[in-house]
């Protein structure tokens, strides 16, 4: 048998794939970088505004004390107060403009760059998820996994900002203090500002990884609280049935209790943070204004020297002081990106092979050549599965619940990969194909209808984007469903709400029937599609479904075996395997499993009319 490359290995297991591993910050910022240098001369261009922002701000310092020592009267200089220093103060205001405006510029070059990035980020994530196979989206939290994105995306913006604006800028300022400090005087200022650097870098980076773990535990209980929320609101209905609202709030206090508690620890080692910073900040400040005082009483340096290195100091001490925070923002995003990542990390369980080609249908022959398939390795679902669906006929598939038979219907969408055998369309083997054009030519009406929280137009479109009002009103019309909307008060503007449970279960089938009709496929599944509905919204929707199955390749799933009987071929499973096959009428007369269940329905419904005159007469 041929083996495709996304076909498992015969003893591995097609469980869900391993979570990623945990990113070290290193991996993150790695996986960043390509989004950013897209545009690397906006980032260059960006960078050197940085560097002439930071020259402009610390020549600030430089001319005010030359401004301070031309004022100042000495024995060389007893008529300095009558001379005013234009150039200096002209040089101030230049620089002081210069600093404004080179940052602003830097600011006006990144914005574009961050918020690309951000969209090319977001797209991507969003797009992979679609990509994931169903076995991955069965066992998400949506309500977790949005949190994570959420807040991933905004976290990307974040590092971006508070390290090329604020990291970098304070590490090149830091610089040229230093080095000017080392070129015009005593190597003490030197010493004192570098070893109070040091300190409070190595303070911060030790203490805030500490508190790391706060931060992590903060999300993850957050996105369980907010998983829980969701999903309660989602089951809103359940909950009300079963008067759960104290319970539902009790689950949902107890994870806001744990994220409490996580909270106030992250904000106690917060206050532990902040205040060793300002310790270390005040005594450098405290002894390098100390030495500058001396200095000046010995007259080694003036009192333009002193207002230099004061001015350095506070210029360094401000963005010093939220260099902590900064910090602490960055391990933040860090850890939201990582999260967000992990996501892009998820391996695409199916994924298109490099050489895969369109489909191309003639007759859209479907055919099943010895498939076997399990979600798990210890749990085979189905055996040896074979059969063909002849081009433009209509084959039913019946079967006990569990017996296989809506895998069948994800195996032909590539949801799953088979485990042995294979699947074909007109000879053309599904994993030797592109999976859109596969799923463009099937079309599908599950039997539970889950439609957007939008309008009944949008719902019916979607099967064709783009498509035409008039195209969009001949889709409802021909599903039966148009003169229904037409009596609405907004007609096909009415919102269908969360689920489209606006709508009842009759409604929206023919919605999605609607919606199948607009996209024209090939090949057709109806899996239980009125298995939930009433007898007489059953028999209505059923001659729309075998009206829209003429002249297509048509695959139902039923329970119900009096809405199959017609079937050019019915297809017993029991326990994942085909045990009878043939006609109605065929298989009544074999006498099998297909004639007990025919006659345990056929009981049951008579059973059901018998009751129905006397349960008429108690409604009325």
């Amino acid at each position: 048998m041929r083996r495709y490359p996304n076909s498992p290995p015969d003893s591995a297991s097609p469980s869900a794939a391993p979570a990623a591993p945990t990113r070290s910050d290193a991996a993150t910022l790695k996986t960043l970088l390509p989004y950013l240098w897209v545009y690397k001369w906006r980032v260059l261009l960006a960078l050197c505004c940085l560097v002439g922002a930071k020259l402009a701000n610390v020549g600030v310092p430089v001319v005010m004390k030359k401004l301070i020592d031309s004022l100042t009267i000495t024995p060389s200089h007893p008529q300095a107060m009558l001379v005013l220093p234009v150039a200096a103060l002209v040089a101030y205001g230049v620089l002081r403009v210069s600093t404004t405006l080179f940052t602003e510029l830097r600011e006006f070059l990144f914005a574009r760059v961050t918020q690309r990035a951000v969209r090319t980020i977001a797209l991507q994530v969003f797009r992979h998820l679609h990509a994931l196979s169903l076995r991955f989206h069965l066992n998400r939290q949506t309500g977790g996994m949005t949190r994570d994105i959420e807040r991933g995306t905004r976290a990307v913006g974040s590092l971006i900002s508070y390290t090329l604006f604020n990291i970098l800028p304070t590490l090149v300022e830091i610089t040229l203090v230093l080095g000017y400090l080392v070129l015009h005087y005593d190597i003490w200022f030197s010493i004192i500002t570098f070893i109070a650097l040091v300190s409070y870098i190595t303070f911060t980076v030790v203490v805030t990884n500490w508190r790391t773990h706060f931060r992590r535990t903060m999300n993850e209980l957050d996105s369980k609280a907010n998983t829980k929320a969701i999903d309660s609101l989602i089951n809103y209905e359940t909950v009300k049935y079963f008067g759960n609202e104290d319970y539902e709030a009790k689950r949902y206090d107890e994870g806001l209790q744990r994220y409490e508690s996580a909270a106030v620890k992250s904000q106690t080692s917060l206050s532990l943070l902040n205040t060793g910073q300002s310790m270390i900040i005040a005594v450098a400040v405290t002894l390098i204004l100390w030495r500058a005082t001396v200095g000046v009483i010995d007259g080694t340096m003036t009192l333009g020297d002193l207002v230099l290195v004061n001015s350095f100091m506070i210029q360094l001490y401000i963005p010093l002081n939220f260099l902590g925070v900064i910090y602490r923002e960055i391990k933040q995003s860090l850890a939201d990106m990582e999260k967000l990542f992990a996501l892009l990390d998820q391996n695409r369980e199916i994924a298109d092979t490099p050489d895969a080609q369109p489909l191309v249908t003639h007759g859209a022959q479907v055919r099943f050549n010895h498939v076997d398939f399990s979600y798990e390795s210890k749990r085979q679902i189905l055996f040896d599965v074979d059969f063909t669906i002849a081009p433009g006929t209509t084959t039913a598939v019946v079967g006990h619940s569990g017996s296989g038979k809506s895998t069948l219907s994800r195996l032909l969408f590539r949801f799953y990969e088979v485990n042995a055998g294979g699947i074909t369309i007109d000879g053309q083997d599904l994993r030797s194909l592109t999976q859109d054009s596969v799923r463009h030519a099937i079309g599908i009406v599950p039997q539970d209808t889950v439609l957007f929280n939008d309008t009944i137009e949008y719902n019916i479109a979607y099967g064709q984007p783009g498509a035409s009002k008039e195209r969009i009103v001949a889709a409802a019309r021909a599903a039966s469903i148009h003169d229904f909307i037409e009596s609405l008060p907004d007609g096909y503007a009415t919102m269908v709400g969360e689920r489209g449970l606006k709508l009842s279960g009759g409604e929206k089938q023919r919605v999605a029937i609607a919606r199948t009709l607009l996209k024209n496929p090939a090949i057709l599944i109806f899996d239980e599609a009125t298995s939930a509905l009433d007898s007489k919204a059953e028999q209505a929707i059923q001659a729309q479904l075998k009206e829209i199955a003429k002249s297509r390749t048509t695959m139902v799933i039923a329970h119900r075996l009096s809405t199959v009987a017609d079937a050019q071929q019915i297809l017993v499973l029991d326990h994942g395997r085909i045990v009878e096959r043939g006609t109605h009428q065929s298989l009544l007369a074999a006498d099998g499993l297909y004639a007990q269940m025919w006659q345990r329905q056929q009981a049951k419904a008579d059973e059901d009319l018998a009751s129905s005159p006397e349960d008429a007469v108690r409604v009325e």
